[in-house]
C-alpha cells in the first residue's frame, strides 16, 4: 500500500539548496557546468539519483563537504530522477535560469535557505516527490513600513538600482 511521509532535508550551515527533477545520466555534469558558468566562485555539491539501471546517486561538485551532504540527503529522500544542489557563496537566484535551461531538468521544486521538508509518496522501492514545505507560513500582511524595508533591502544587496 502506498504511503506518504515527510522527509526533512538537512542543509549544511550557510548553504542554500535547490531540489529538482531531471531525467538523464549526464544531469550531474550539465548542472555542474551551469553553476560554474553562472557563478564561477560558488562552492557547491550536486547529487542526482538514477531511477533505473544501476540506480546510483551520481555526484559532482567543487566542495567535498557539500557534495557528500547532497549525496546523503538525496539517498535519504529515496526518489528516482531527483537532484539536489547545496550551494555556498552564491544564491539560487544567481543561477536558476541556467539550471532551468539544462535540457534534462524537468522541474525545480524549491530553491531556498529555509528549513525544507519533502512530501514523498512511497510504494515498494519507488519514491515520488509530491510537494515541498519551504520554511513557515505567513503571520501577517505587509504594511507600508515592511514594503519600504523590503525595497531598501533588495537595493542594498545590489538586486535593484539605487
Amino acid at each position: 500500500m502506498p504511503e506518504v511521509t515527510l522527509v526533512p532535508i538537512r542543509t549544511p550551515a550557510d548553504a542554500n539548496l535547490i531540489l529538482g527533477h531531471a531525467h538523464f545520466i549526464k544531469t550531474a555534469e550539465d548542472l555542474y557546468e551551469a553553476i560554474v558558468n553562472s557563478v564561477p566562485g560558488a562552492k557547491f555539491g550536486i547529487a542526482f539519483s538514477e531511477a533505473s539501471g544501476p540506480r546510483l546517486i551520481r555526484r559532482e561538485g567543487n566542495d567535498e563537504a557539500l557534495t557528500r551532504a547532497a549525496e546523503r540527503e538525496l539517498m535519504n529522500l529515496g526518489c528516482g530522477h531527483a537532484f539536489l544542489i547545496f550551494l555556498a557563496g552564491a544564491y539560487p537566484i544567481n543561477l536558476l535560469r541556467d539550471i532551468r535551461a539544462c535540457v534534462e531538468v524537468c522541474a525545480i521544486h524549491c530553491a531556498t535557505a529555509n528549513p525544507v521538508k519533502v512530501a514523498v509518496l512511497r510504494e515498494g522501492e519507488a519514491g515520488a516527490i509530491l510537494g515541498v514545505m519551504d520554511g513557515l507560513g505567513p503571520v501577517a500582511i505587509e504594511g507600508p513600513e515592511e514594503a519600504r524595508a523590503r525595497r531598501d533591502f533588495v537595493r542594498k544587496i545590489g538586486y535593484k538600482l539605487a
